[in-house]
This record gives structure tokens, sequence and C-alpha cells, in this order.
């Protein structure tokens, strides 16, 4: 079997994510489409992960992707996670992963409407739907509150979780427009505030065109082994969030061919994916928390020391600021108060690397500006840096 081994998966991630210098794309969506999808449920993580791969980084660029024409988009999907993707990509996504969730939002609304006992049922969730999507056609964009205002229905109350210690009462008006967003029917459009606020204002949308289900696996699992492999089924079974049957459907429909990486383990890379990709330019790159590039398999030992996992990551798994170095996670960093990027190395690099690590924090500052990011997932690390 062909042997793929860790320094060579370290040379696809530099190359193929679009982290060494020489290989920076001209445009957000190219950098959407090089790594599937960013990560969208921290506002700011789209702009971080995209600026520190594109060769002039810059705010404008990525919201003109998201709201100028519109060629970035935001799916529920993967793992019930926010991704931010293409519009080539999105349709595919949307049919082997978003249809699903949008389906379960669905259930779980309606479940806590039943349980409510207050009458509220299909018919009544149906025509705020509809009362939802007319007002905003008439309004042409509106917050939560903004609709809230539009639509009465939306102001309605229900007991959640009734008879249990979690019984709380909560308004409607976020469950009814997290179901119509992950339907397609509304899409989130320009936030109040900055580019870091996620009090984002809402505009109407269309569904994606219907794909087969079938075709829409392979193509998504294809993908994805063009930018992650050599990569495990359990690796993409987890990023997905597709069970390991349907994994196997999807790595067998895209073609996929197995290779054997260090320790032994079976994995999988694209249909004639087996060339090594040369080892680029020295590279270091400090990406945001929930970066796809930390967050793009389940095992990360090929990229992550085991040791420096209790300092980068919160109590549920979530992956917090990281510096990089030639395709290894070698520290983490955070934004001081003042704005002043810091961080702290968890490996000895060497003068060179520390030299390249600066140069990208003072890279990092330059498009920043005047904005302040806080991590929505907090680690112990960039707690302590901040403080």
């Amino acid at each position: 079997m062909h042997h793929i081994d860790d320094e060579q998966r370290r040379a696809r991630l530099g190359r193929r994510h679009l982290l060494a210098p020489s290989v920076r794309a001209a445009s957000a969506v190219a950098v959407a489409d090089a790594v599937v999808a960013l990560h969208a449920t921290d506002a700011a993580t789209v702009y971080l992960s995209a600026c520190a791969r594109l060769v002039d980084p810059s705010v404008e660029a990525v919201e003109r992707a998201l709201y100028g024409d519109v060629s970035l988009v935001r799916l529920l999907s993967m793992r019930n996670t926010l991704f931010t993707m293409s519009t080539e990509v999105a349709p595919a996504v949307d049919a082997s992963n978003a249809r699903a969730v949008a389906a379960d939002e669905r259930r779980r609304l309606l479940k806590h409407l039943r349980e409510d006992g207050k009458g509220l049922d299909e018919r009544w969730l149906a025509d705020t739907e509809r009362q939802t999507v007319a007002a905003l056609a008439s309004l042409g964009r509106a917050t939560g509150s903004e609709l809230s205002a539009a639509v009465p229905a939306l102001r309605t109350k229900i007991t959640v979780f009734p008879g249990t210690k979690q019984e709380t009462v909560q308004g409607v008006a976020s469950r009814v427009i997290r179901v119509l967003a992950a339907d397609g029917r509304i899409r989130r459009d320009r936030p109040r505030g900055s580019w870091t606020s996620s009090q984002f204002r809402w505009t109407a949308s269309e569904p994606w065109p219907a794909t087969d289900p079938a075709e829409a696996l392979a193509a998504v699992a294809g993908r994805w082994l063009r930018s992650y492999g050599p990569a495990t089924e359990a690796d993409l079974a987890w990023w997905t969030g597709w069970g390991i049957r349907r994994t196997r459907a999807a790595l067998a429909a895209a073609g996929a061919e197995e290779v054997l990486l260090d320790g032994g383990a079976s994995g999988w890379v694209a249909p004639g994916d087996l060339d090594a990709d040369p080892s680029p330019e020295p590279w270091a790159a400090l990406l945001p928390g929930l970066d796809p590039s930390a967050m793009g398999w389940a095992d990360r030992g090929f990229h992550l020391p085991t040791a420096h996992r209790p300092a980068l990551f919160d109590r549920a798994g979530n992956i917090g600021p990281t510096v990089w170095w030639n395709g290894e996670i070698v520290g983490g960093w955070a934004q001081r108060p003042d704005g002043e990027p810091v961080w702290r190395l968890l490996s000895d690099v060497g003068r060179e690397a520390a030299q390249l690590i600066e140069a990208e924090a003072a890279r990092l500052s330059a498009w920043v500006g005047e904005a302040r990011i806080t991590p929505r997932f907090r680690t112990p690390l960039e707690r302590e840096l901040t403080a």
C-alpha cells in the first residue's frame, strides 16, 4: 500500500490550505473552496481564517463576498454547525448535510410547541413562517427584534422542557428564524455593528435547488479529500457528522484510494492523489479559534502535539487561536485589550520561526486595525494571554 508520512501531510496542509505565502489566494471564495468551508459559529472566525490566506487581506474583501455579490453563504450543516462556503459548494452541502439538519431543527421546534400546551402546532408554525418571510420581503432586511415587532406571533413565549430541572420560558422568535434559515428561506445579511458582531440582520432567500443526495455525498467527500487527505474514515465521519456507513458509501462513490499512514492506520486520498506535494517555503500562521486547518480531522496527531492540547482547547473540545510553524501547531495567540497581538510558543521552534511569527502578527494587526476580537470559545492560554 502507498505510504504517506506525517511530513508529507504537513506539506499538503501548507499548500492546499493556502497557508504558505507563495500559495495565498486572491479572493475569499478561493480560500473557502480550498478548505471546503470556513467555520462560522464565531462571526470573526470567517474574516480571520480568510485573511490569513489572502494575498491582500482586508475586511472589505470578505464583506464583498458575503454581502455584496453573495458568492459566500452560511449554512447550518456539518455537525449541526454554522459554516461559510461558496455558492458552488453549497448545493452539495445542502443535500448531504443541511437538509437533515433543517428537518431536525423543525422537529425539535414542533416538539417544544406541542409540549407547551397552548395549542401551537404545524399550522401555527407555517402561518408564522409565512408572515415572517412576508415581513422580510417588505422590510428588505431586519434584525430578529425588528421582525418580532413586525410579526406579533414571533413575540409568543413557550415553556421548554416543562417539569424538568431545565424548564425555562423562551421566546419563539430565534427558533423560528433558525428554522427558516436552515430551510434556506432566509439568510444572514450584514450585522449591526462591525464585522465581529453576531447580531445579524436577515433577508429573504431561496432554497438551494434539489440535488441527488448520493451525488452530493460523493461530491462533498471528494472535495474534502482533496483538501484534507490523506485522512481516515473516522476523520471524515467526524468532520461531516455522517455515520460510518454513510462515510464509507461516500468514500466509495468518490473513488477514494486507500493509503498507509504513519503509525499503521489506513487513510484515504482523492482518486489519483498519490504523488507527493513539494514542501513549501518556511511559513508561519496565526489562525483563529475553530479554523479549518485545526478542525479538519478527528485525529490531529500529525500536526498537534498531545502536550499542547490542555492549553489550546476549552472544556467542550473547541480549539482556540493557534500559532503554526511549517504545518504544526506550536503555540497560541490572543489580542490584548489595547489591540496588540500577543502569543506564547509551546514548542522550541528557533530564531527563523520566531521572526516569521512576529511578521505574521504584524500583518494581522495591520488589517484588523481598531477591531477587538474575543473568541466565543475561550481557552486557558487565550485567557492567560489577555489577563
